[in-house]
């Protein structure tokens, strides 16, 4: 009895399939967590390139704030034909479709002359556009900035072009993550934060819905 006691003392045949048990949930754990970060960073990396072309396109397209373009500043605070109209002769515009909203509104901080009328075939066409490179993306996850630049020229003599050169910036709000294996953690949806994704260029042309 006492040399069969030994042997089983001895006996470790089965420790390594329990060592592996315990920690094979680790392990696991562990590479899906390497998957999804991996994931993670292809999808932040998607937001990026498509804020980044949403903001060349609208540099070069007519802009979301209608009343912008074909505006003329001659006789505004003073200014005539070819002065350079200085950045506090105009506010901040940001045009948005706001939450369970369906069409684009444009908000105006400070002075916007011209009013916050929205041509909403424009906001449109650049929805459109960055879906192009993202399909996740609503038009409730994009916005539109127009911002002084310093930039500009009173009294433009081309029909309906634009006398400033505004800044315009391009972010995303609310960009859903939807995780794929950390759901089997437990881990659900949810939106990456808006100041991540954010892209500035200065107005170009400000005509048409073309970009290169």
């Amino acid at each position: 009895m006492s040399g069969l006691l030994s042997r089983l003392k001895r006996q470790c045949r089965g420790s390594t399939a329990a060592e592996f048990a315990l920690v094979l949930p680790l392990l696991l754990m562990f590479l899906f967590g390497i998957i999804e970060a991996g994931r993670l960073m292809w999808y932040w990396n998607r937001a990026e390139k498509a804020t980044q072309m949403a903001v060349r396109y609208a540099a070069v397209t007519k802009p979301i704030a209608a009343g912008m373009a074909g505006y003329s500043f001659v006789g505004v605070n003073g200014l005539t034909q070819g002065d350079i109209i200085p950045r506090t002769d105009y506010g901040t515009m940001t045009c948005e479709v706001a939450s369970g909203g369906t069409s684009p509104t444009c908000g105006c901080s400070g002075s916007c002359p011209w009013g916050t009328s929205v041509d909403g075939t424009a906001f449109n066409d650049l929805v459109a556009y960055v879906q192009n490179y993202m399909p996740e993306l609503t038009a409730q996850n994009i916005v539109v900035e127009y911002s002084p630049s310093g930039l500009g020229y009173a009294g433009n003599p081309a029909p309906n072009g634009m006398d400033i050169s505004p800044m315009v910036t391009i972010g995303l709000q609310d960009v859903p993550y939807d995780p794929m294996l950390l759901r089997l953690f437990g881990v659900q949806a949810f939106n990456l934060p808006g100041d991540l994704f954010r892209a500035s260029m200065t107005m170009e042309d400000g005509s048409g819905k073309v970009s290169n």
